[in-house]
C-alpha cells in the first residue's frame, strides 16, 4: 500500500510527532513538497504532505492562519509538517488551533530531521508501493494466463475476481452474460445489459464506469476485439476503485480474452467453410458424408428434426441476424449451422423448436414492427430483410428443406411480409398465391374471348362457366343457380368451347378456366 502519514509517524529516523488531526493519519501521501510561498495552493495536485518552515508567514496570526490551512485542505494536501528550531522553536498556536478547526493533521519535525529525509522516506515507500504492485501484477498476469489456458475464460474470471476482491462476467457480442464469477454475480451483470449495449456501439477498444459510493458496487466496462465493432464485453464489479495491482489484473484479462475472442474468431472462420462443406453435402443428398466431415462440430444436430432458414439481408442485417441467431443457440446450449451465400444471403440450419429459431422469428418480427414504424412516419431503411423457414426435416429431407425455405422467402417477397413458413402455405389457401401479376395477366387472356363475346349481349358465358365448374358439372343445380333451362347451359357451354378452343371434359382445361377466373374476381 502507498505511504501514509501514520507510517511516516512510526519512521523511527525521522522522530516526527503529532500536533492536530490525529484522526486522519490513515491518508496516503502522493508525495512531500516544500514550499515557503505564502501561497503555495497553484502548484498543489492534491495528496501532498507540505514542509513548511514558516519562512513568509505570520504564523502567529490567527485568522492568517485560518485563511492559509483551509486553502490547504481546499487543494487537497494531506498533511503540514512544520520544522521547529528554524523561524519559530515551536509551532505556534494560531497554527495549530487552525489545523484542528479544519481537520488538517500537523506534524512537528524537529530540527535534526531535514525534510530531505522525508522526502526520501515518501519516495521510497512510493517505490516500494509500485514494486509491490508491478509484481503483484506479474504474478496475477501468470495466475490469469494459466486459468486461461487450462479452465478457459470461466477460470480466468475466477482468478481475476479474486485477484480484485470483487466479481467478474463475460459477455458475448450480442451483450447477453456468457459467464460470471463467482456465480451469485450472475444477477447483477444481467442488470447492465443496457449499458453493455451502448459500449457494444462505441469502436473498440472502450470502457466505462458504473455505479460509485451511492450504488452497491464500482463496476468497469469493457469492451473485447480488434476490429471496429466490439466481439465481446467484460464487467469488473469491486466496492471501491481499482488500486495499482489490480489495475495490471484487469488489464491482463482484458488482452487474454480479447486473444480468445480473435482466435475464436479465427476458429469460427474454419467452422464456417466446414459448414459450407456439410451443407453442400446435405443438399446433394450425401448425409452421409456430412456426417463425417461434421464430426463432433454440430452435435447431434444433422440427426434431429431440424428447419432451413433461408434469408435475403445485406450489411448490418445479415450480421445481426447472424449474431442473434449464434448467442441464442450458444445461450441454449444448441448446434447451428450457419453459412452465408454471396453478399445478400444467408442459410441457416437449426434445431427444431429450439432456440435459434425462435430467435430468427422474434428478431423478423421486430424488424418488420421497427419498418411499420418508419413508413408511417415518412421513412424508410434502405435495407431490407426477408426470410423464408421450411417445416421441420430430417438429413435425408435437406434438399426438400431448402427448397421450402426458398418457395417460403419467395412468398415472403411477393406478399410484402418479412417472414413466411412454409407450414403457413401449406396449411393456407392456394388463393393468396393468384395475387401475382403474372397469374392475372394469364388469366384475363385466358377469360379474354369469353367477355367480349358477353360484351355483345349474346349471353352470359362467364357467369355459366362459373355456376358449372362451382357445381362440378352438375347441368341441373347449375341451371338452378343461373335460373335457365339446363339446355340453356349446355348450349352455353359449348360456345365456351368453341370459342376457347378447348375441350370442357379435360380436367387441366376445367382446372385453369377456374383458377383464372379466382385470379379476376370475375363476378
Amino acid at each position: 500500500m502507498p505511504p501514509t502519514l501514520a507510517s511516516l509517524v512510526h519512521h523511527s529516523a525521522l522522530k516526527l510527532t503529532v500536533r492536530a488531526g490525529e484522526g486522519r493519519l490513515d491518508v496516503p501521501v502522493r508525495w512531500a513538497h516544500v514550499s515557503e510561498l505564502a501561497d503555495p495552493v497553484p502548484y498543489m495536485e492534491g495528496g501532498e504532505l507540505l514542509l513548511i518552515t514558516a519562512l513568509k508567514l505570520d504564523a502567529e496570526d490567527p485568522q492568517a492562519m485560518r485563511r492559509y490551512v483551509k486553502r490547504l485542505v481546499g487543494a487537497g494536501v494531506v498533511g503540514l509538517g512544520f520544522a521547529v528550531g528554524v523561524n519559530y522553536e515551536e509551532i505556534p498556536d494560531a497554527l495549530v488551533g487552525a489545523a484542528e478547526k479544519e481537520g488538517l493533521p500537523l506534524l512537528e519535525v524537529p530540527r535534526r530531521t531535514p525534510f530531505l529525509a522525508i522526502s526520501k522516506a515518501v519516495s521510497a515507500a512510493i517505490a516500494a508501493d509500485q514494486y509491490r504492485a508491478v509484481t503483484a501484477g506479474f504474478a496475477a498476469q501468470r495466475e490469469l494466463t494459466r486459468q486461461a489456458l487450462n479452465a478457459g475464460p470461466e477460470g480466468l474470471l475466477s482468478a481475476l475476481a479474486a485477484q480484485v476482491d470483487g466479481w467478474a462476467a463475460l459477455y458475448d457480442a450480442s451483450g447477453a452474460v456468457v459467464a460470471t464469477a463467482p456465480e451469485w454475480a450472475g444477477r447483477r451483470a444481467a442488470r447492465l445489459t443496457a449499458e453493455v449495449e451502448r459500449l457494444r456501439e462505441r469502436p473498440a477498444p472502450a470502457s466505462s464506469v458504473v455505479g460509485g459510493p451511492d450504488h452497491e458496487d464500482r463496476v468497469e466496462l469493457h469492451s473485447l476485439g480488434t476490429g471496429r465493432r466490439p466481439r465481446a464485453a467484460l464487467a469488473v464489479g469491486t466496492a471501491a476503485a481499482l488500486g495499482t495491482a489490480e489495475r495490471y489484473a484487469v488489464h491482463s484479462a482484458i488482452a487474454l480474452l480479447t486473444l480468445t475472442t480473435e482466435r475464436s474468431r479465427s476458429l469460427h472462420a474454419a467452422e464456417q467453410r466446414v459448414g459450407e462443406a456439410v451443407l453442400r453435402m446435405l443438399l446433394a443428398g450425401q448425409p452421409d458424408h456430412a456426417r463425417a466431415v461434421a464430426g463432433d462440430l454440430y452435435g447431434r444436430l444433422l440427426d434431429a428434426p431440424f428447419r432451413m432458414l433461408v434469408a435475403d439481408a445485406g450489411g448490418e442485417l445479415r450480421a445481426g441476424l447472424t449474431e442473434v441467431v449464434e448467442s441464442a443457440a450458444a445461450r441454449s446450449g444448441e448446434a447451428v449451422l450457419v453459412v452465408p451465400e454471396g453478399e445478400e444471403r444467408l442459410v441457416v440450419l437449426a434445431a427444431d423448436g429450439g432456440a435459434a429459431v425462435t430467435a430468427c422469428t422474434e428478431y423478423a418480427a421486430a424488424w418488420e414492427a421497427a419498418r411499420t414504424e418508419a413508413d408511417e412516419q415518412g421513412g424508410g431503411d434502405a435495407e431490407e430483410l426477408v426470410v423464408g423457414l421450411s417445416a421441420p426435416a430430417g438429413p435425408t429431407g435437406a434438399a426438400a428443406a431448402y427448397r421450402q425455405a426458398e418457395q417460403a422467402l419467395s412468398v415472403a417477397r411477393r406478399r410484402g411480409r418479412v417472414l413466411v413458413e412454409h407450414e403457413q402455405l401449406a396449411s393456407g389457401s392456394v388463393l393468396p398465391l393468384l395475387a401475382d401479376d403474372a397469374v392475372r395477366a394469364f388469366a384475363d387472356g385466358l377469360l379474354r374471348a369469353l367477355r367480349e363475346h358477353d360484351a355483345t349481349g349474346r349471353g352470359d358465358l362467364v357467369a355459366s362457366l362459373r355456376a358449372w365448374l362451382s357445381r362440378h358439372g352438375q347441368w341441373d343445380a347449375a341451371a338452378a343457380d343461373l335460373g335457365v333451362h339446363r339446355h340453356t347451359l349446355r348450349y352455353r357451354m359449348r360456345r365456351v368451347e368453341e370459342i376457347l378452343g378447348r375441350s370442357l371434359d379435360d380436367p387441366d382445361v376445367r382446372m385453369e378456366l377456374w383458377l383464372a377466373l379466382k385470379a379476376t374476381s370475375a363476378d
